[in-house]
């Protein structure tokens, strides 16, 4: 394998972000093509091989505006394979709902939408990427990013920090009421530890304030709980490493996402920094009324 080419393949859903994270990757340097029709892909490998390291790192968004050529691309990728070049696919994609209100705040139609039938196009462009979301290394759910967030998205993922190959770390506590976390690589349904959604002095704080972290992590069952899942994390996280992945999602959840998760991804997220790993802690939830 040749690593002194990397190449990422930028897909997914039409409005998910992709204008956005190529020019993501251009602030990071990359040589960047927009809309590259798959068959070329290979060819467009060859020369950066022949560039001797001039072009060396490449993005290329790659969608379902290629038309009919779009089928070609995973014979494509497996000639760039076969050239021995890296490369990595990236599949953004967002809700229904999120899509259909940005494709009418542009005033855009949906490439595969007729008659300016949005939700059509989206649930057929689904339909057709569904293999190519499978074959992902990497999806990033948008529904909630803003622009400035999916950026810093991707410069920890691809940026000169992360050159050292050290694995990236979200952990992000939710709801479940909301919905599960798209992107998520690790599940953990935490809604067995005691609730302080029941004690009406904690009911309207979160598992940031010391009450309610108190109440949560002293819990017996949280502590054995935490004991064994912390074991279990330290089992796992350099196995994911030496497999070579450079992302891992855990998500936390409890029915409103405000107490128990967010007080466990704290806690866990803290015992992983002490381990010298590279940590991003989020809420999603917590600014949500729940329990």
């Amino acid at each position: 394998m040749n690593e002194d080419v990397k190449l990422l393949i930028i897909t997914g859903m039409s409005g998910a972000g992709k204008s956005q994270a190529i020019q993501s990757m251009e602030d990071l340097g990359f040589f960047c093509v927009d809309n590259l029709p798959p068959i070329l892909i290979p060819k467009f490998a060859e020369l950066c091989l022949q560039s001797e390291g001039k072009i060396n790192k490449i993005a290329l968004v790659v969608d379902i505006r290629g038309g009919e050529f779009f089928n070609d691309l995973f014979e494509a990728l497996e000639e760039v394979k076969n050239l021995g070049i890296y490369f990595e696919i990236l599949f953004l994609e967002a809700s229904d709902e999120v899509l259909v209100k940005r494709f009418k705040e542009t005033r855009r139609r949906h490439p595969l939408g007729t008659d300016g039938g949005v939700y059509e196009g989206i649930s057929l462009e689904r339909e057709r990427l569904g293999d190519l979301r499978g074959r992902a290394d990497k999806i990033i759910d948008t529904s909630n990013l803003k622009p400035s967030e999916l950026k810093e998205e991707i410069q920890r993922l691809w940026g000169k920090e992360n050159r050292n190959k050290k694995l990236a770390i979200t952990i992000m506590s939710f709801g479940y009421k909301y919905g599960i976390p798209l992107d998520t690589d690790l599940l953990v349904d935490v809604r067995f530890l005691p609730n302080p959604y029941y004690m009406p002095e904690l009911r309207p704080l979160t598992g940031i304030d010391a009450e309610v972290k108190d109440y949560v992590l002293k819990s017996p069952l949280t502590k054995e709980f935490l004991d064994k899942y912390s074991q279990l994390l330290n089992f796992l996280i350099p196995l994911y490493i030496a497999e070579g992945k450079n992302h891992l999602v855990i998500a936390i959840g409890c029915t409103g996402g405000q107490h128990r998760s967010v007080a466990i991804a704290n806690y866990l997220g803290e015992v992983l920094i002490k381990n010298d790993y590279q940590v991003t802690i989020k809420h999603r939830d917590i600014e949500k009324r729940g329990n």
